[in-house]
């Protein structure tokens, strides 16, 4: 009698999917967009209108009994699906060949080894799965790169070119918040995106924070606030390339403050000046601590587990600002009460065209094979002149120590990618070549006696494997293994039992797998994210806890809470 009222009925919304149409519904965090994951018409109609070329869509499916029969599962991967949570679950599929006959569409995640599942977890999501009982690809209510959207009539607005069908009802949504993305690594699940049923979960830190408001970095953008011991992180905001994006980042700010009435007395953010995120903090008015990214990666990590006593945190990525003003993303720093000493880094080399080589993996190639072979190594490349006039003159092509973008240029000197159609999509490729090879062999990847791990070795190898005619798969499995022997090398050379796992590289599971392998063998503590994303999406926390050792930090909020207390307080307002 009270409500929620729907606009219109389940079983006309049913039917738009069954003829191949477009339905937007609205959950609990926002809008989706439905359609049947088996109709390759439909899935690729809804890229087209969404904008979205090739990344993978995240799957509803009514019961566990579908998601056995498309996917391999583990008891830990069925406990995750089924948790209160109720997140996408990243799965193996059960068939090589999941567009067969009856099967998912080849287009629904095709670029990717894995196949995103969620079961129904609103009472809309049931309604409509009885009606449905198939796969629906149910992705974000946006087009790429915008927020979610969360009322009704902006939903009719801006998803009126997408949408065919509206299913909508009359209960509001107070903040916007996508479904979270986990998967299951090491029997335990590990969050790739942090949003629905997980935020704003405090994360409990070993030490007293200032009031400070952390604001994450460029992509995959959360904030947080710091309390006490605890912090608030939000929930998944996303990249902040646009003005709708941007809103939502002020907008997810003001409702994190107003929801646990809180006035922050510092602002943290990236060093990087070109970051929408630390424009802001400079303008906010108030103090700012400016702190460089792959430390807040390892400082997260290493306060989410809680790491006492001093620590190797390795921060591997794509890109971050650098102490030196350069890209960094293959650092290794010796960590003690707040004070980082870069141990190792990844020998820099040149990206061709800066910010285009995170597309375009042929640039890292371009730019590796120019340190070791010269103008010889450009003469397969169609801009060659273009290409080596940006080298030699180091015109917009700016150094970098990055793992994120050797993974890419690895990728393109095997041929398993040249180009990433979203981000991560070269390394993803990489990695899935590795299905069904297993070797302990591994490139040199050799430590220099100041710290630089010089990757001409390797590289120079990895090109006669290539002519000889060497499977892309033991080439990536050599490739994986002497990047997990760089970190045993630095762990035994600086003496810590402890080593904390970051940044968005460690999504790789062959990796994480390989160098956990080698380091607890020989009895070292490894400590990975389990609260936050290893990707952008933890380097809020990082920011918040690194706070508390600046030298211009304001004094700690409060003492730490009553252990017997609960861990997360009530918020005073909403």
């Amino acid at each position: 009698t009270c409500g929620p009222k729907l606009n219109s009925g389940i079983a006309e919304a049913a039917q738009v999917v069954r003829s191949g149409g477009i339905l937007a519904l609205k959950g609990i965090g926002g809008f989706q967009l439905m359609v049947d994951a088996r109709r390759e018409d439909a899935v690729a109609r809804l890229r087209h209108l969404k904008h979205r070329d090739a990344k993978p869509f995240a799957l509803m499916m009514p019961s566990m009994d579908m998601v056995r029969a498309y996917c391999l599962t583990s008891p830990e991967e069925e406990a995750a699906l089924q948790a209160s949570a109720a997140p996408i679950v990243l799965l193996r599929p059960r068939s090589p060949k999941p567009c067969a006959p009856g099967g998912l569409a080849p287009n629904v995640a095709q670029y990717s080894p894995f196949i995103g599942v969620m079961l129904p977890y609103s009472p809309l999501h049931h309604l409509i799965s009885r009606e449905l009982p198939f796969p629906l690809v149910a992705t974000s209510g946006n087009r790429s790169d915008e927020p979610i959207a969360i009322e009704n009539e902006e939903a009719q607005s801006r998803l009126g070119g997408i949408a065919d069908f509206f299913l909508m009802h009359d209960r509001p949504i107070a903040r916007p918040c996508d479904d979270s993305v986990v998967r299951v690594a090491r029997g335990r699940e590990i969050l790739v995106r942090r949003a629905r049923g997980y935020a704003p979960l405090p994360v409990r830190v070993p030490m007293d924070l200032p009031k400070v408001l952390a604001v994450g970095g460029h992509l995959k953008n959360t904030v947080a606030i710091g309390v006490g011991r605890q912090v608030f992180v939000s929930q998944h905001i996303g990249d902040l390339e646009t003005s709708e994006a941007r809103g939502a980042f002020e907008r997810a700010i003001a409702d994190l403050c107003r929801l646990y009435s809180f006035q922050p007395d510092v602002v943290a953010c990236d060093l990087h000046p070109d970051y929408a995120s630390t424009r802001w903090a400079l303008q906010s008015g108030l103090p700012v601590v400016r702190l460089q990214h792959h430390q807040a990666h390892v400082a997260g990590c290493a306060a989410e587990n809680d790491i006492r006593g001093p620590y190797l945190g390795v921060g591997w990525d794509g890109t971050g600002y650098g102490l030196d003003g350069s890209i960094w993303g293959g650092e290794m720093f010796l960590v003690e009460d707040g004070v980082f000493e870069r141990v190792s880094h990844l020998r820099t080399f040149r990206l061709p065209g800066g910010d285009a080589a995170a597309r375009e993996g042929w640039r890292s190639a371009a730019g590796l094979r120019w340190e070791i072979e010269g103008p010889a190594g450009l003469a397969e490349l169609p801009q060659r002149a273009v290409i080596e006039r940006m080298l030699e003159r180091g015109l917009n092509a700016p150094l970098t120590s990055s793992v994120g973008r050797l993974f890419d240029g690895v990728a393109a000197m095997t041929g398993v990618a040249s180009r990433s159609r979203f981000e991560g999509h070269a390394a993803m490729l990489l990695e899935r070549s590795l299905e069904g090879v297993h070797t302990n062999r591994s490139y040199t990847l050799q430590e220099r006696a100041d710290g630089v791990a010089d990757w001409g070795p390797m590289v120079e190898t990895i090109l006669e494997d290539k002519r000889r005619g060497v499977a892309p798969g033991w080439i990536a499995a050599r490739f994986h293994n002497a990047l997990a022997g760089w970190i045993l090398a630095v762990a035994r050379r600086t003496g810590v039992s402890q080593i904390a796992l970051s940044g968005g590289v460690f999504q790789n599971s062959y990796l994480v797998d390989r160098t956990v392998f080698l380091l607890e063998r020989e009895g070292y503590a490894v400590f990975t994210h389990q609260r936050v994303p290893a990707n952008d999406g933890g380097i809020s926390l990082g920011q918040a806890v690194m706070t508390a050792f600046h030298p211009n930090r304001p004094s700690p909020a409060q003492s730490e809470p009553n252990q017997s207390e609960p861990i997360m307080e009530a918020p005073k307002c909403a």
